[in-house]
């Protein structure tokens, strides 16, 4: 890895050639640096987290004077919640999982001695555009480096020495590997976003990890592809069936565990039927106990005062139409009466992000039509939204969510950094050679085992 002030063509010049070297390594070369890089941070780790702790320190009277959102702040904290820990402990889960690169897909026997195969490989050049996250640097270079792509990193200025102690540990490492030095590059130069959106003939793919005004940004000011999401606008359906107790700890952990989180629930769609029972009753005061504000509407405002303490009523508010599409990254909850499934489904393609939603039910009928008809890249049954996260899907970590409908979706680790090349092997044969007519070959077209 290297800290570089060059040019942004410089840098996406030097990562293109890099990543063609680092596409031939070795699993065990690859594998190899993983492990000086885990070595280097955790021998760095002291150096790091005060660096980190000055960013949070400027960070915070930011957010204090309103430049900066608390939910930007929550999310640059690297020693909150065992970030830290999360982060190493990812780099060597990538280390230890199946090689991605050069993995066979399909054989086809065209003919007598000429054999398709399709064979994974790396995209190329990954452009990750950042704000806040500092752990982003270790797993983007760890699932890189693992998927043979090389990687331009481009971080927010609220978290500029946290990345760049980050870097220097990496970059430390990386030097006694075989991994070339402009594989992994953290562009320090500031105000280049611009230049690096417009080199499409070096970058591949564009990742943004951010708000998003970021990410909406990012995908109107580029002819690169782009994989993420802007929105985490995450939904639970609250059926009348749902065990209480099971429906109160999940609602409570999708929006308390970490409110800042993408994956955090926004939105509770209560059936009807339910309010009147003990099921929305527990699930409110789960809520309400834990200082969520709720902004409901008529029917479940009403149910929701009725769960709440004297203390707690000024959490329960009216919902306006705005808040049904919104992000609050806060502990606020939209709670809106739906008369059943079909409804929520509804509401949910209409007014969702397509990143996660959850039902919470008894029926497994309904929760198999919910999973079938909701379009997100994510859908539980019974489960927090907070369960969407690469490290947790056994990925080892990820370089972020995506809700595209191509290529990949969700959680995006190694397999999502994967695409694939199509080889022949033959002795000589020509197309001319094969069709219908007299004296020309047919394909066989003959499926082989992998």
């Amino acid at each position: 890895m290297s800290l570089t002030n060059a040019s942004p063509l410089e840098a996406a010049k030097s990562a293109k050639g890099a990543s063609h070297v680092l596409a031939t390594l070795p699993t065990s070369a690859r594998n190899d640096a993983l492990t000086a890089i885990h070595a280097g941070l955790t021998a760095a780790r002291d150096e790091i987290l005060a660096a980190n702790a000055r960013d949070l320190e400027v960070a915070r009277l930011a957010a204090q004077n309103g430049q900066l959102s608390q939910s930007l702040v929550s999310r640059l904290d690297l020693g909150k919640k065992g970030k830290w820990e999360d982060m190493l402990k990812g780099i060597l889960d990538v280390r230890d999982l199946e090689d991605p690169v050069g993995k066979v897909t399909l054989r086809t026997r065209l003919d007598d001695g000429l054999d398709l195969t399709r064979v994974t490989c790396p995209i190329g050049v990954l452009l990750i555009i950042f704000e806040a996250r500092p752990e982003v640097i270790a797993n983007i270079a760890s699932l890189a480096v693992k998927s043979g792509n090389a990687a331009i990193l481009k971080g927010g200025k609220e978290s500029t020495e946290s990345f760049v102690a980050i870097s220097r540990a990496i970059s430390a490492a990386l030097e006694q590997t075989q991994v070339p030095n402009g594989a992994i590059q953290l562009v320090t130069t500031r105000d280049v976003i611009p230049q690096l959106l417009e080199l499409d003939r070096y970058v591949d793919l564009v990742i943004p990890r951010g708000s998003n005004e970021l990410v909406r940004y990012i995908k109107s000011a580029t002819r690169i592809p782009v994989l993420g999401h802007a929105d985490g606008l995450c939904s639970i359906y609250l059926e009348r069936s749902a065990d209480p107790q099971m429906a109160a700890a999940v609602v409570a952990d999708a929006k308390t565990s970490y409110p800042a989180a993408c994956n955090s629930v926004e939105t509770l769609l209560v059936q009807d039927a339910g309010l009147g029972t003990p099921l929305f009753a527990r699930v409110a005061a789960a809520l309400l106990e834990k200082g969520v504000e709720l902004r409901c509407d008529a029917p479940s405002k009403e149910a929701a005062l009725l769960a709440a303490t004297a203390e707690q009523q000024q959490l329960v508010r009216d919902a306006q139409d705005a808040d049904y599409d919104t992000e609050f990254l806060a502990p606020t909850l939209a709670v809106k009466t739906v008369g059943g499934l079909d409804e929520a489904v509804a509401h949910i393609n209409a007014h969702g992000s397509k990143h996660t939603d959850a039902i919470l039910t008894a029926s497994a009928d309904l929760a198999e039509r919910f999973m079938a008809g909701v379009d997100a890249a994510g859908v539980y049954w019974n489960a927090s939204t907070r369960m969407a996260d690469g490290m947790r899907y056994g990925f080892g970590t990820e370089v972020g969510i995506s809700t595209n409908k191509i290529h990949s979706r969700g959680p995006v680790g190694l397999e999502g950094l994967m695409i694939y090349k199509y080889q022949v092997r033959g002795h000589g044969q020509v197309s001319a050679a094969y069709g219908e007519g007299e004296g020309l070959r047919r394909f066989k077209h003959e499926r082989l085992p992998l």
